[in-house]
């Protein structure tokens, strides 16, 4: 049955203007997004297939466009629209923690994280540089692979510091396997890294290890 077809309470576009967007579950408002479906399927079934077939969102907005090919309906067009969407909402994020008292609350940093680095299927070393008021200067992805203390290098790191002036860092890596659980490796590179900052007087805040949905924080388990 087309959507159209469906009771007007019950379509997602209709439901998202009378009851706003939370009102909506992810398969639905992945079919806002879609807008239509194929020959004997609604934007709701694609959207649904979608994500069965990548299990979560995170997994779904880091897939490349031969991934999203295997499902019918889903071409180039939706992949860029799809990119594009994931990187407005990065950025959006990017700005909120440009705001002064931003990092006072972690959620924004998570979410934040969770967009850049969750679903990646390798792992990926990212630097938030801030400046003396907490606020965020700029990201970046300073390293990719296989992530080991010889493998990310202090000096980059306090490089890239220097040039932005940042007074403090924020880092975070991914783990493809889903387990948030440091390994030796991630703990002797996050003190190495702390060591090396300290030197030209950059605080390493945290360091985050994200995998899926689920973030480790080494502040909060006395781990830096």
């Amino acid at each position: 049955m087309r959507i159209t077809d469906w009771p007007s309470s019950e379509r997602p576009r209709e439901k998202l203007l009378s009851s706003g967007a939370a009102s909506l579950s992810d398969a639905e408002l992945l079919a806002v997004f879609l807008r239509v479906g194929v020959a004997g399927k609604s934007a709701v079934d694609v959207a649904r297939e979608l994500l069965n077939d990548f299990g979560t969102l995170s997994s779904l907005f880091a897939a490349d466009a031969g991934q999203l090919a295997r499902v019918k309906g889903v071409g180039s067009a939706k992949y860029t629209q799809l990119q594009a969407a994931r990187e407005l909402t990065r950025r959006a994020l990017g700005e909120q923690l440009q705001l002064p008292g931003a990092l006072d609350s972690p959620t924004a940093v998570r979410d934040y994280l969770r967009l850049s680095l969750a679903g990646l299927t390798y792992e990926a070393f990212l630097c938030l540089f801030l400046d003396a008021r907490n606020r965020l200067l700029a990201s970046e992805e300073l390293f990719r692979g296989t992530l080991t203390q010889t493998s990310v290098y202090p000096r980059e790191v306090a490089r890239k510091a220097l040039a932005y002036n940042a007074a403090a860092v924020i880092v975070a890596h991914n783990h493809p396997s889903g387990n948030t659980t440091p390994s030796a490796s991630d703990l002797t590179m996050t003190r190495s890294l702390s060591r090396s900052l300290a030197l030209i007087d950059v605080q390493v805040l945290d360091h985050f290890i994200v995998a899926g949905s689920n973030i480790h924080s080494f502040a909060e388990h006395g781990q830096l």
